[in-house]
């Protein structure tokens, strides 16, 4: 064979036999000049991790030498190694475990099976977590060449696959493929424990962290831990302060994409998730879990001070603001501290005066559900509160309150203008108009202003006449219950109003207020005729009888 030999020869055929790298001399390879390019139809860069079985190979071949021709080139590899030499054939046989269709490779660690030393080469790897080949824009490391060849497109940006469907490109043939199942629905790997079907091997292997209850993912800033990488990258969002999702309506910012989604129910009204115990529904998957904790009558969450339980986490939160004090609410309209959001929120009705909850068995408004639930009991007549010393029955737990004070004598309301207690913040409220002059309540027959409703409703029987308190030991009857407790002395000579300089004792309060005005020399009557003045009005009535004759 002469050195003048050139041969040039290119043809592309499938060659079913498995190649060493290790069996061919480079030195020889250069001497030829040849060039064996090998391009495998990957399944996916996982697949490439485990094994890199090539079980079809196009084989482009070109050899190049001086001055000769041969047209003898045959198309398998064993043939186009015969015309390498002698040293290359010796390499061959050096290396006589290529054989086709046999599995002669066996790792010792997990007993895999693998048809040449290059597959248990790079295989090894996985255990021992070699990783050769480094990028060098990021220096990521990666245990195979065309993980690393995948891993430059990152860079670079290039898509080269590209789904027929719907036009969207991909970097690897392998989320390409996986991409498919969208379209297809097929979804081929199943759990083993509860038999749910996954798209993705990926997806597969994060799901079972929800069994094994592993999360490898641990953030860096918080110690906290996740099942993925990709929920360990959404969660620094937070201590980044990153919000990349904007709602295209009020323009809120939001860090997940999963939060703008729950976000846009608030606009839409949308509720999905409905509750298979009653007809409530709700925006949230995680609102529902929550509720059905209602139904199941279950409280997980104790409070370490008082042992009392709750359903949910943030109703404890709330809770323990009873014990701290916390009060990190603020209305910006008068500066009120609150402890709770929710009471917040009611708090600035107050201010606006909206009452969104209406009675729908009477017109009446309310500014909290809770008050209107409360209200629905006047007309069911329910009383779940009972007084433990009398055994009365009440509607309200405030009122049973307000009530026991009736008991205990307690008045803890105290008027700053002068020395009255009351038992009942609203009977505070109500006195204070005698010191203000206060005087909110109009009758609409005399317009008479009044301080208090409640003399409204009495003023209004003096138009009426209707005198609905009688007396059950004489035929009396009174327009106010006042009245008739204090007729009620006529009959039973009780005198409690006692004169502090004489001790003589009285029925009425009225009646030891006239008396002691002999004590005290007070003569608030005048006469206009002759200015004399009296401490009674009967007696500057009697006096005018003078003038008159």
């Amino acid at each position: 064979m002469s050195n003048q030999m050139e041969v040039k020869q290119e043809f592309s055929e499938v060659c079913k036999t498995e190649i060493d790298d290790d069996a061919v001399d480079d030195a020889v390879l250069d001497t030829f000049k040849i060039e064996i390019k090998e391009e495998p139809k990957k399944e996916s860069a996982c697949d490439a991790l485990d094994s890199v079985d090539l079980k079809e190979y196009p084989i482009k071949t070109e050899i190049e030498q001086n001055g000769v021709s041969c047209e003898d080139i045959q198309n398998d590899a064993s043939s186009l190694l015969k015309y390498t030499g002698n040293n290359l054939n010796q390499n061959l046989a050096a290396s006589s475990d290529v054989n086709i269709g046999e599995n002669h490779f066996e790792c010792e660690i997990c007993s895999k099976h693998l048809t040449t030393s290059f597959s248990l080469k790079v295989h090894m790897r996985i255990h021992t977590g070699e990783k050769p080949f480094t990028c060098k824009i990021c220096l990521k490391r990666f245990s195979t060449n065309t993980h690393l060849t995948d891993h430059m497109r990152v860079h670079t940006g290039e898509k080269p696959f590209s789904c027929k469907i719907c036009t969207k490109q991909f970097s690897h043939s392998s989320t390409l493929k996986s991409h498919m199942r969208v379209h297809t629905g097929e979804k081929p790997f199943t759990c083993k424990i509860c038999n749910k079907q996954l798209s993705r091997s990926s997806t597969l292997k994060s799901h079972m962290r929800w069994h094994t209850g592993e999360k490898p993912y641990e953030c860096d800033i918080c110690t906290k831990s996740f099942s993925t990488n990709d929920k360990l990258k959404t969660h620094i969002r937070v201590h980044m302060g990153e919000k990349p999702f904007t709602c295209k309506i009020c323009n809120k910012q939001v860090s997940h994409s999963s939060t703008l989604k729950s976000h846009m129910r608030a606009h839409t009204g949308e509720k999905p998730f409905a509750c298979e115990m009653c007809t409530k529904r709700f925006s949230m998957k995680k609102l529902l879990k929550s509720h059905m904790i209602v139904h199941a009558g279950e409280k997980p969450f104790s409070c370490k001070i008082c042992n009392k339980e709750f359903s949910h986490s943030s109703t404890l939160k709330s809770h323990m603001r009873v014990h701290t004090g916390e009060q990190p609410f603020t209305c910006k309209i008068c500066n009120k501290q609150l402890s709770r959001s929710s009471t917040l929120k009611s708090h600035m009705r107050w201010h606006t005066g909206e009452k969104p909850y209406e009675c729908d068995i009477c017109p009446k408004n309310f500014s909290t559900n809770d008050k209107l639930k409360t209200h629905i009991r006047v007309h069911m007549d329910e009383k779940p509160f009972t007084c433990k010393i009398c055994n009365k029955q009440l509607s309200y737990s405030s009122t049973l309150k307000s009530h026991m004070r009736a008991h205990t004598g307690e008045k803890p309301f105290a008027c700053e203008m002068c020395t009255k207690r009351f038992s009942m913040k609203k009977l505070l409220k109500s006195h204070m108009r005698v010191h203000t002059g206060e005087k909110p309540f109009m009758c609409k027959i005399c317009n008479k202003q009044i301080s208090h409703s409640s003399t409204l409703k009495s003023h209004m029987r003096a138009h009426t006449g209707e005198k609905p308190f009688a007396c059950e030991m004489c035929t009396k009857r009174f327009s106010m219950k006042k009245l008739l407790k204090s007729h009620m002395r006529v009959h039973t000579g009780e005198k409690p109003f006692t004169c502090k300089i004489c001790n003589k004792q009285f029925s009425r309060s009225s009646t030891l207020k006239l008396h002691m005005r002999v004590h005290t020399g007070e003569k608030p009557f005048t006469c206009k005729i002759c200015t004399k003045q009296y401490p009674y009005s009967s007696s500057l009535t009697a006096h005018l009888k003078t003038h008159t004759g």
